[in-house]
């Protein structure tokens, strides 16, 4: 956690939070949780280590400690110098690097909830979500998940004109990273037990967006899709006559109390207790899966995520209008999370993942221009023969691509997202009655002669999002409903390239570098009298083949 330090004394950090690993970038700032009343890191370590604790201290079970936290503070205090945001970037390095040193051979999730309202500029990069992204990109292997909170609103004006303020009220800095899990907040809070509140009302409807969350639809629309997903950020309540909103203890978080020897838990609201509720959910995959790369747990949690009705109703969706959805993604990202879809197939529900090392581009050979390079195509277990049997069932597929980008090198031109991204990835399934011999061919040519996202004959109005909503940033993700017979041709999926600046400032001598990216695909049907895992899962014994071309 890249906070303001934690006080770990607390029985309940005490078991998850070893003093050594409590660190922080400068000595002169301790490690000590120095923020007033409750404590702000302190209150993130204890969701981010026991998820909602509420849930937590009213189960009669045990529970499992399945990962430990280290605290890094990068705050200092309000009477110590404060470092210039210029730097910004390289204290989050500073924090990170003090971590890995600390535990050289753990599996690392980060958690930063420190955002400014400077330098977000339409979604346009900075230096610190430029920094951000270069450190989640990594080198070699070295590859980072880093959650950060969107930022949120703290004003009582803007309060009063909820949700019309949060829709204008920008994600901060540096939640504009591209390869950040950037985490917003919605709220299922709406109950109030305090006799003294009973005339109050919320201010959102059970399953809304937070008061509290800020979102990106005032943002360009070729930058990425922010937040990401949504987690629990807690509520606020208007007086009897509208004229003012508060906040109140029963509609945040529980969590763990800095001064802990006055009162043992205090509490947490907004886009913080978020970011920490997503830390301990990845950190929930990374404890299952230990071999999955953090592209892998990033494009888990996004996967996993779904909207409610709410949030539907609230976005104002209708089915085939893209900007319907487009305010539903940069109000919402791609929903709630749920970890046994992230953790688990079930039967009526089985997932694909592949991590694969893809080289997008390179050199045509004799000559000093550039070209499209690798396209993958797989050809999945399909239970092809199950699915026809299903007929009119309806079936969903669902798929999430997940990579990091390298940022370009130096802030020259990152008004353009072709000289910001190092590359881009997209995908591709076949249409019904469409060969996969038909199906490569179409993507080859398609793929090498624009270089672009291209549209052709792919069957886009079959995705819900839609092409031109999820092809931001550097996850993507889309689902369709068809019956299964349909669905039991669409087996041929295709990753490919399109174009970013290791390609096009080939001085730069990166145009031949390889990337990893993570593919995630699931099925899905309402029915359960199906066998749809235990076919597949009789189908794998043979290792799927990822075809190069």
């Amino acid at each position: 956690m890249l906070d303001s330090g934690v006080n770990n004394g607390h029985q309940l950090l005490q078991p998850i939070l070893d003093n050594a690993d409590t660190l922080s970038v400068d000595s002169a700032w301790g490690t000590d949780d120095h923020e007033p009343r409750a404590g702000h890191g302190t209150l993130m370590a204890g969701i981010a280590g026991y998820g909602q604790m509420e849930q937590v201290l009213v189960s009669v079970n045990s529970v499992p400690l399945t990962h430990k936290l280290c605290s890094v503070k990068i705050v200092p205090r309000s009477n110590q110098a404060h470092t210039p945001r210029e730097l910004w970037g390289d204290v989050t390095a500073q924090g990170i690097a003090r971590a890995e040193i600390q535990n050289p051979n753990m599996v690392l999730v980060y958690c930063m909830s420190v955002t400014s309202t400077e330098d977000v500029n339409m979604g346009r990069p900075s230096s610190w979500s430029g920094s951000v992204d270069n450190l989640a990109f990594g080198e070699g292997e070295n590859q980072r998940l880093i959650i950060v909170s969107a930022g949120n609103i703290h004003d009582e004006e803007l309060w009063r004109n909820y949700p019309n303020s949060n829709l204008v009220s920008s994600v901060q800095n540096p939640a504009q990273a591209w390869n950040a899990l950037v985490a917003g907040a919605y709220t299922e809070k709406i109950q109030v037990n305090d006799p003294n509140f009973q005339n109050h009302t919320p201010v959102a409807a059970k399953g809304q967006l937070s008061p509290f969350s800020s979102t990106s639809l005032v943002w360009e629309r070729k930058w990425p899709i922010k937040p990401d997903i949504v987690f629990e950020g807690g509520n606020l309540l208007v007086t009897p006559d509208g004229k003012n909103v508060t906040i109140h203890d029963d509609l945040d978080l529980l969590s763990t109390a800095a001064n802990f020897n006055q009162r043992p838990f205090e509490t947490i609201n907004a886009t913080s207790a978020a970011a920490a509720q997503a830390s301990w959910f990845a950190a929930k995959i990374a404890y299952e899966y230990p071999n999955a790369w953090a592209e892998t747990i990033r494009g888990l949690v996004v996967h996993s995520a779904n909207w409610n009705d709410a949030m539907l109703a609230q976005s104002q969706v209708q089915q085939g209008n893209r900007a319907s959805f487009r305010r539903l993604l940069r109000t919402f990202g791609f929903g709630v999370p749920d970890l046994g879809r992230a953790l688990y197939s079930q039967e009526s529900a089985l997932t694909y993942i592949a991590q694969e090392t893809i080289q997008p581009f390179n050199f045509k050979e004799g000559s000093g221009t550039t070209e499209t390079n690798q396209i993958h195509f797989f050809n999945l277990p399909w239970a092809s023969d199950l699915l026809l049997h299903m007929g009119e069932t309806p079936v969903k597929l669902k798929i999430t691509l997940s990579y990091f980008i390298e940022p370009g090198a130096g802030e020259i031109g990152w008004k353009d997202k072709y000289r910001y991204q190092s590359h881009g990835l997209r995908f591709e399934v076949n249409n019904i009655n469409e060969s996969e011999d038909v199906f490569r061919k179409r993507i080859n040519i398609a793929a090498r002669e624009k270089d672009e996202d291209f549209q052709g004959n792919s069957g886009a109005e079959r995705w819900k999002v839609g092409k031109d909503n999820r092809n931001n940033g550097s996850i993507h993700s889309d689902y369709m409903e068809m019956t299964a017979a349909e669905l039991s041709e669409c087996n041929h999926i295709a990753v490919y390239p399109v174009i970013g600046w290791w390609r096009e400032r080939k001085h730069l001598s990166q145009v031949e570098n390889k990337t990893r990216y993570s593919l995630i695909i699931s099925l899905e049907t309402p029915a359960q009298d199906v066998e749809l895992y235990t076919t597949v899962k009789n189908m794998i014994q043979v290792p799927v083949e990822v075809k190069t071309s």
